[in-house]
């Protein structure tokens, strides 16, 4: 390659890897694989060493991602903060074995620490006389965000240590993650209140840590594992009995991190996790491998970039080749449209995989994905398979191009695309059926109006054309659902009764079940104690709703083009007409100050109410659900058949416990 070659090459890497940075670390919304990254990364590197004249100290190989957030404080770390080189071969493993040996010589015995490298957001937490007193992002390196907020909200983090011994003022190191669990739960409830879903529980951890309020990045259930202990007078030369000892004080450590004697050990802990990793609640995406002696890390040093006494090798994603049968369109319920390959069953990461998302039209113009075509599929963040790309050599003489509908697949209608958004859309929501269903099995959803009609029901009721949008749902008759395929008439006066009920739902569900795009649970919440009445909310201008708490210019104009759309009134009058809440009730105000905030943990089981009604009840009356039970829980609501662990707690730390009568008795006597 000459100069001028290298030279345009070199700027084409900075300006993509640049980009990528990005869509990593501010928007966490990666689109290439982190093998993709760190190739482009190691070729750049290559043709900058090769071509020192080309030197630029603003290039991407020059710096560690940032993360930074201008929302938050901006602090220096005391220990730099730097990223672990990365490796996909074992033969550069042995190369850094042996470079460790050659500057401590080939005798000398070296132990290594192999570690999982879990697949999250990392963090730098300082501990001062026992008690957490700053948590930090990465950010670049050098300085990072202040989310000490967040952080004590993160349970597996200790805000004061346990037992002594440990120096009066330190540092810890770990990662944040977001168990697979909770990422599905998360995902799931985005995709009801028509948000974007997370792409993999690494993005949905860092997102979440940036989150403004401390109490939303409570509600996602983070967790953390802790990896590293920095400062003066550490109880140990050690790294892995440092480890030992961050557990006694009280930080989760990983119960899989093993001391070995030689890079042979290293090998066989890397070739076991290889294989055994998909059964770990959490991602982990390779094995970070450190010197265990202090004092050799300390003479070993590291560049400008990253420690010479550690590395990590990172798995490669499972990627299979299979051949794509074809390509539907689906609807959403905000009409939204997203491509899904159906493929050949093919094996991966554990399960059979017959399809895949395409996500949108940029992607497979991108990827110049046809169907017959054979696909490259692998499991983005090992939770959601997508094609990543396409055996060229394989392709069949004549395969058309792809070429993105222009209407809708169910209705007809053509499509529309908003300049700032990837997604097409189909904007004729009230003509659209899947849009239509979609509406109504949102509104009846146990969030929302809780009405026990299922997808099937919906759908043979939309089918018969009993139903069209939300409030017919209140003109059903007896007759009508009776006449339904497998409805009795037990099952017909259930679904009436239900419709019926949920004429009680306060007006946040209600706000929250009209389907209001971006508008999810909580916005929905926040809207009706702002604006207390669907009319103030109707008659409110852009200036009014940002100004609320939590309330941003996506969903303010969202709410704004709700309620230009003349079919949306004429269905809120109809509702309000069947009764519906519609505005938050004079007593309401008053309810939520009988448990001032008093944190209360349900156990057992109940005789008179279930525990989601109970769950209502406490959140009605001004009290805080709690999971577990801690030394802050006030009261402890037992029903039958309480676990002896929660018991054994509950008497440890003198917490009063209530039954079910008491608990309905304290509530009304403070209304008397």
């Amino acid at each position: 390659m000459n100069k001028p070659e290298a030279k345009q090459k070199i700027e084409t890497l900075r300006k993509i890897l640049s980009e990528h940075n990005y869509n990593y670390y501010v928007l966490s919304k990666p689109v290439i694989s982190d093998f993709e990254y760190d190739m482009m990364m190691k070729e750049l590197e290559k043709l900058e060493k090769e071509f020192p004249e080309f030197d630029d100290p603003n290039s991407p190989s020059k710096r560690v991602g940032s993360d930074i957030s201008n929302d938050f404080k901006q602090v220096v770390h005391d220990y730099p903060m730097l990223s672990l080189g990365n490796t996909y071969n074992t033969g550069e493993l042995k190369d850094f074995d042996k470079r460790i040996k050659n500057i401590i010589g080939n005798n000398t015995p070296v132990k290594y620490v192999c570690e999982l490298k879990f697949d999250g957001t990392a963090i730098s937490i300082k501990y001062l006389n026992g008690k957490l007193s700053q948590a930090v992002t990465r950010g670049d390196g050098t300085k990072g965000d202040d989310v000490t907020a967040n952080v004590r909200t993160i349970k597996s983090i200790p805000l004061t240590l346990q037992n002594s011994g440990y120096p009066e003022k330190f540092e810890v190191r770990g990662e944040i993650i977001m168990p697979r669990k909770i990422f599905e739960q998360l995902n799931a409830e985005r995709e009801k209140n028509g948000e974007t879903p997370f792409a993999n529980p690494r993005n949905a951890a860092s997102g979440t840590l940036k989150l403004k309020y401390p109490r939303e990045v409570a509600k996602r259930k983070l967790d953390a594992f802790i990896y590293y202990l920095l400062g003066e007078q550490l109880p140990s030369n050690s790294h892995f009995e440092n480890l030992k000892k961050l557990k006694q004080w009280g930080f989760k450590t990983s119960e899989h991190t093993k001391l070995v004697n030689n890079i042979d050990e290293v090998f066989d802990f890397i070739e076991f996790w290889d294989k055994e990793r998909h059964k770990l609640p959490y991602d982990i995406d390779g094995i970070v491998i450190k010197t265990d002696s202090l004092k050799l890390q300390a003479e070993l040093g590291m560049t400008g970039k990253s420690p010479r006494w550690a590395i990590s090798y990172k798995f490669k994603a499972e990627n299979v080749a299979t051949k794509l049968i074809s390509i539907e369109y689906q609807v959403g319920r905000t009409g939204a449209i997203t491509p899904v390959a159906n493929l050949e069953p093919v094996q991966l990461a554990g399960t059979t995989v017959k399809r895949a998302s395409l996500h949108n039209a940029d992607i497979i113009e991108e990827l110049d994905v046809r169907e017959g075509d054979t696909v490259f599929v692998e499991k983005g963040g090992e939770i959601i398979p997508k094609i990543t790309g396409v055996d060229i050599s394989k392709r069949p003489e004549g395969l058309p191009k792809t070429k993105f509908p222009d209407k809708c697949p169910a209705c007809g209608h053509k499509l529309v695309r908003n300049p700032d958004e990837a997604k097409h859309y189909c904007p004729d929501e009230y003509g659209c059926p899947p849009q239509i269903k979609g509406k109504i099995e949102h509104f009846v959803s146990r969030n929302a109006m809780d009405i026990n009609c299922g997808e099937a029901t919906i759908n043979a009721l939309y089918e018969a054309g009993f139903v069209e949008n939300i409030a017919d749902l209140y003109d059903l008759t007896y007759e009508q659902i009776y006449s339904l395929e497998g409805f009795k008439e037990k099952s017909a006066k259930n679904l009436l009764k239900s419709i019926e009920e949920s004429k009680k739902i306060p007006f946040e569900r209600v706000l929250f079940a009209l389907g209001i795009r971006y508008a999810g649970n909580i916005a929905a919440k926040t809207l009706a104690k702002e604006f207390k009445n669907i009319e103030n909310l109707q008659n409110a201008d852009l200036e009014k709703l940002t100004a609320t708490k939590e309330i941003g210019d996506k969903i303010a104009e969202s709410i704004i083009n709700f309620f230009k759309n003349e079919k949306n009134i004429e269905i809120i009058n109809r509702l309000k007409k069947a009764g519906l809440q519609f505005a938050i009730k004079e007593n309401t105000e008053t309810k939520q100050d009988i448990l001032k905030g008093a944190k209360i943990v349900i156990s057992g089981t109940f005789k008179k109410h279930s525990r989601d009604e109970l769950k209502k009840l406490i959140e009605q009356y001004g009290g805080k659900n709690q999971s577990s039970v801690s030394k802050n829980t006030d009261y402890f609501l037992a029903g039958e058949k309480v676990g002896p662990s929660k018991l054994e707690k509950v008497k440890k730390f003198n917490i009063k416990t209530i039954s079910e009568d008491e608990f309905i008795k304290m509530i009304n006597n403070n209304l008397n």
